[in-house]
């Protein structure tokens, strides 16, 4: 007689994303996992399970999205605490892999690989596998020593502006770092492709210069992996609607949300904010404009397909 999925199959989650942990469970037919996240008085990370975890496949739902070194310091007791009561295998679902930004050393500079230093420290912490989504940088799945899994959220996003049966669409890159990304989806919508040169001054400016492709009298989607102070993405949508466009909507994988973000976004002229829930956004930019599509599915077939040893496939586009 076969066993249930939740007989050999334990879902837990830190305190970063709990819905998103939820959700997933909901598509997996699964109780979510009891684990205690709590701190002692002095803010050290506290982890107590409530079950039994001997001999199971673990997956621990955590995203190292703000505060990043507490959820990531969250993540990594939750896998030591995992390791230490004796689970078969322990995956870390990141649906948002923060540091990856930090990813090479720039020449002559004196700067820390921290994306690298962070991959060390899952592994070291006892992990066996790791699952993440639209990684800033897909190199960085080389920094684990561990396999890794790369979720795409194409798909998520491409059904969306696919539902809404717009015509001359153009999709573009707010970067040429995101040129492949921003291809995938204009492929998956059949739209026009363009990108605009930005150049980043530092960490928090960048300067936006001109548009390579033609955005005149077209609908413009500007996919992004990562919104974070939102800068360059609302200067971009700015100078896309100068050179014609007919509209603009925001497309983002991981909505950071940090310093001026949400005045930013706000005083944008774009018509629509559609964000993928690997961070909550918890109430800080909401509104008519705000869409939030649930990466659940994907990473709840993601577990599935792990836990049955069989092969994911490209959820990409």
């Amino acid at each position: 007689m076969s066993q249930k999925l939740s007989d050999r199959m334990v879902v837990l989650s830190g305190n970063s994303n709990r819905s998103l942990a939820a959700d997933i469970c909901s598509e997996l037919g699964l109780e979510p996992g009891r684990a205690d996240v709590t701190r002692f008085p002095d803010g050290e990370i506290s982890v107590t399970l409530g079950e039994d975890v001997r001999g199971k496949d673990v997956f621990v739902v955590q995203s190292t999205c703000p505060p990043v070194n507490e959820n990531l310091m969250e993540l990594l007791v939750m896998i030591d605490c995992v390791k230490r009561s004796s689970a078969a295998r322990i995956t870390a679902v990141i649906p948002y892999f923060g540091y990856a930004r930090q990813d090479r050393r720039e020449q002559g500079a004196r700067v820390p690989i921290t994306a690298k230093m962070v991959a060390n420290l899952i592994v070291a912490s006892g992990a066996d596998r790791v699952v993440t989504m639209d990684l800033h940088c897909e190199q960085i799945q080389g920094f684990f020593d561990i396999p890794v899994d790369h979720v795409y959220a194409g798909s998520v996003l491409v059904d969306h502006y696919a539902r809404k049966k717009m015509t001359d669409l153009v999709v573009v890159s707010p970067d040429v770092g995101a040129i492949k990304m921003a291809r995938a989806y204009s492929r998956g919508l059949g739209a026009r492709l363009a990108t605009v040169d930005k150049r980043r001054v530092s960490g928090e400016k960048t300067e936006i210069g001109f548009i390579i492709g033609e955005v005149a009298g077209l609908h413009a989607i500007i996919a992004d992996d990562v919104i974070a102070t939102g800068g360059s993405i609302t200067a971009a949508a700015q100078l896309i609607l100068e050179k014609g466009a007919k509209s603009v909507f925001l497309a983002c994988t991981h909505p950071v949300l940090c310093g001026p973000a949400v005045e930013r976004l706000q005083a944008s002229p774009a018509q629509e904010f559609a964000f993928v829930d690997t961070i909550p956004v918890d109430g800080k930019l909401s509104g008519d404009r705000v869409v939030l599509l649930s990466s659940a599915p994907a990473f709840a077939n993601s577990i599935r397909q792990i836990h049955k040893s069989a092969s994911i496939g490209r959820n990409s586009l």
